[in-house]
């Protein structure tokens, strides 16, 4: 079970950011990052896609952008949906285009990246699903 900060932590971020860019979004709907990009939009966030394979298609009724910058609107949360091997480099996306939250989806896990980003301001969750989390806090927005 988390700890009791850590909870809070995950409460605040998911009652407070509205848009969330997914970086790896998938257009096959038997991928989590399709599920998990569904299921968030059904919840009231604005989920923007990011996948340079699927750049200016329409995913779940938004527009995919290549990367982060490339994203014309205000991002508050960044949930990465790459192995941890690219999580660096979309942490450091995410702080150039100033989001508030990076989001490292289960099994996403880089020290250094989130070092990066709490130095910057930003928090940072790692190794969790903003889904599972929702459900599990009973999260209604």
């Amino acid at each position: 079970m988390p700890s009791p900060a850590i909870i809070d932590t995950i409460r605040d971020v998911l009652t407070s950011v509205s848009t969330i860019a997914l970086v790896g979004a998938s257009d096959d709907p038997y991928r989590p990052s399709h599920e998990v990009m569904a299921f968030l939009q059904k919840q009231g966030y604005r989920v923007i896609p990011v996948n340079p394979g699927l750049a200016g298609q329409t995913l779940l009724g938004e527009v995919v952008h290549a990367s982060l910058a490339e994203i014309p609107d205000p991002v508050d949360m960044v949930d990465i949906f790459r192995r941890s091997e690219f999580a660096g480099a979309v942490t450091d996306e995410a702080i150039a285009i100033g989001a508030k939250v990076i989001w490292m989806q289960l099994d996403v896990i880089d020290e250094e990246a989130a070092a990066r980003a709490r130095a910057a301001g930003l928090t940072v969750i790692m190794d969790r699903c903003p889904k599972i989390e929702i459900s599990r806090l009973g999260i209604r927005r």
